[in-house]
């Protein structure tokens, strides 16, 4: 058994198909099958169930994927902590929002960059959830998450209070269509399950939802009036928006939702993190409540 053997495992398992497996490796089919039943011979035991259509893990090769994941991950860390010792920076990945991407981010890399021009980030947008995974399955080092997190596998530290807030075009909403229609992103996105929240405790019901993937096609549509949504205020409350979108201030604990940076119990802490880490603590908006402008509540617009 051999980290090549691990990776055809992973591959196979992933696919549900040898050719498949073949592709994502860069190889042919038949080093995929060579290996396979060499490590089944080893083992003893079959590793995949051979169907007309592709391949399934046995128990034996479900238990068998999950070690070669996490090996496969702890070997990735090693030479990751290997190339970080050793000053030539490292690789780190980090996943986020989109809207922290776009108002928190910014200072914070451009600062960390300045610091430690050798590190090479990567920056990996996506919705809860999905990054949740991401930073589970070991793709990514960490990730700035929306909302509360438990789970023995991860170790959850606040980083932002976002206010969050009903966003409608500042021209206000000509009819009933528009106050009904919920703009945002997918399901997996933790600002959607509260946007859908704040509908049905407003009365807003029915209501039909759009979803769009990107945070400014969300802002666009709702400053040409086709529905509301809901957003930090710091998203907002910055050029070009400020003057096309008004905020309607919810009432708590709708209001309040945390940003989190999330990363594997068991992940090596490389200097590259922890200088990341560092810098993002660092922010003056670190753990900064944003304040009450003093704007209508949603109550008093429904």
């Amino acid at each position: 058994m051999d980290l090549a053997g691990l990776r055809v495992v992973k591959a196979v398992a992933e696919t549900g198909s040898v050719s498949r497996a073949a592709d994502s490796l860069h190889c042919v089919q038949s080093n995929v099958t060579a290996r396979i039943k060499r490590l089944e011979e080893d083992l003893g035991v079959d590793l995949f169930h051979r169907m007309s259509r592709g391949m399934a893990p046995t128990p034996a090769g479900r238990v068998l994927a999950d070690y070669a994941d996490r090996v496969l991950r702890l070997v990735a860390q090693a030479r990751d902590a290997v190339a970080d010792a050793a000053g030539r920076g490292g690789r780190l990945t980090v996943g986020t929002m989109e809207s922290t991407a776009a108002v928190r981010l910014p200072p914070i890399l451009a600062r960390f960059h300045a610091d430690h021009p050798a590190v090479e980030l990567t920056i990996t947008p996506g919705p809860t959830e999905t990054l949740l995974i991401e930073v589970l399955a070991g793709r990514i080092d960490g990730a700035f998450v929306g909302g509360a997190v438990n789970h023995p596998d991860l170790i959850a530290s606040p980083v932002f209070d976002e206010e969050l807030v009903l966003v409608e075009p500042a021209t206000g909403l000509s009819g009933a269509a528009g106050r009904h229609t919920l703009i945002g992103f997918g399901r997996a996105c933790a600002y959607r399950g509260r946007a859908e929240m704040v509908m049905r405790d407003a009365g807003r019901v029915p209501y039909r939802v759009m979803e769009f993937g990107s945070l400014d096609a969300i802002l666009g549509c709702v400053g040409a009036g086709m529905g509301v949504t809901v957003l930090p205020r710091s998203v907002v409350e910055r050029e070009p928006w400020q003057h096309r979108l008004s905020c309607r201030t919810l009432p708590d604990p709708l209001a309040r939702m945390p940003t989190l940076f999330v990363r594997r119990t068991d992940s090596v802490e490389t200097q590259s993190l922890r200088a990341f880490l560092a810098t993002v603590a660092a922010d003056p908006a670190t753990q900064t409540p944003t304040p009450p402008t003093g704007l209508k509540t949603l109550a008093a617009a429904c």
